[in-house]
């Protein structure tokens, strides 16, 4: 999802409170809070050689271990007030992929993409997964789509692979 479909997303949910699924049927802790929005650029070469550029829009949430279970989660409303303070000190690129950096004491740190929404008893709930590492350039390493662990430990050193 762009930077521009989760803000405009948002706007059209102001008045409900937004949840986050990162993984089936979990769901972050109400008590989480928006501490870092990042604009990254992305200047890569994969292992066929190639190299590509790209930005991403982070939005990192994080559990508070101390907050009062009372608390509900986040309005739209005040989310959207957080990235309008960070989009008038560092321009957000609207174009960019949005992201969700995560974790909690059952499982680890991931940069997470959104892959849906719902409505859900009356809360926008943003649905997160985290997508595994793949080889880009699976043509010129001689990599099949099934790649297994024995396939992808294949690259010889001068093949052009890894």
């Amino acid at each position: 999802m762009k930077t521009s479909e989760f803000l405009s997303l948002l706007n059209e949910h102001q008045n409900r409170r937004l949840i986050f699924e990162y993984q089936p049927g979990k769901l972050v802790n109400k008590k989480y809070h928006i501490t870092e929005i990042k604009n990254i650029k992305v200047d890569s070469v994969d292992c066929g050689a190639k190299t590509d550029t790209w930005n991403e829009t982070v939005i990192q949430l994080w559990e508070s271990p101390v907050e009062n279970e009372d608390r509900d989660y986040l309005s739209i409303y005040k989310v959207l007030g957080i990235l309008n303070k960070v989009d008038r000190m560092r321009a957000m690129d609207r174009e960019a992929v949005v992201k969700f950096e995560y974790s909690n004491a059952h499982f680890h740190t991931s940069q997470l993409d959104v892959t849906g929404y719902d409505l859900v008893d009356g809360k926008l709930k943003i649905a997160l997964y985290s997508q595994p590492t793949d080889c880009k350039a699976k043509d010129d390493c001689g990599v099949s789509e099934e790649v297994t662990a024995t396939a992808s430990s294949r690259c010889e050193p001068e093949s052009g692979c890894c």
